[in-house]
């Protein structure tokens, strides 16, 4: 059986509005980032559903698929203030790959339960048969919910 969405979770001992800092602030995204791909990143916080930011990439450091350094522009698709922020990107390769990321939060006592998430049913289908998806395999979401919660914690 395939799937074409992963959510992982993890709970983190930080209140959700100091989690949610961090992912809503373009700097926060490559702070965390678990795959060596972020590299920089220019923009203000986001703070609701259609904002944008530019994250300076290198695929280089996963070795899969030649596109070396080139900028995405992160969209900000849903956006619930300490509680969900999801988006997707558009960039050199065109039409946009239309794969989502995102982030859940839920207060729990003592902190807050992470999902982490990334969904790939939407993708064009000549780059389900490029067969570069997933991007990030699960192990990457778990590690960026690791180096999330060094951060706040």
């Amino acid at each position: 059986m395939t799937t074409d969405r992963f959510d992982v979770r993890r709970r983190i001992a930080a209140a959700p509005d100091k989690i949610f800092a961090v992912l809503s602030a373009p700097s926060g995204h490559v702070a965390i980032d678990s795959s060596g791909m972020l590299q920089s990143a220019e923009g203000d916080p986001v703070r609701a559903a259609g904002e944008e930011f530019i994250v300076h990439m290198d695929r280089e450091s996963l070795n899969d698929y030649p596109l070396g350094k080139y900028d995405v522009t992160v969209i900000i698709t849903r956006f619930e203030q300490d509680a969900l922020i999801e988006w997707t990107i558009s960039g050199q390769v065109q039409p946009p790959m239309r794969h989502i990321y995102g982030y859940q939060l839920e207060p729990v006592p003592g902190g807050t339960l992470v999902t982490s998430y990334y969904d790939w049913s939407e993708i064009d289908e000549r780059y389900r048969e490029a067969g570069i998806f997933p991007v990030i395999p699960e192990a990457g979401l778990r590690a960026t919910l690791g180096i999330l919660a060094r951060t706040v914690e």
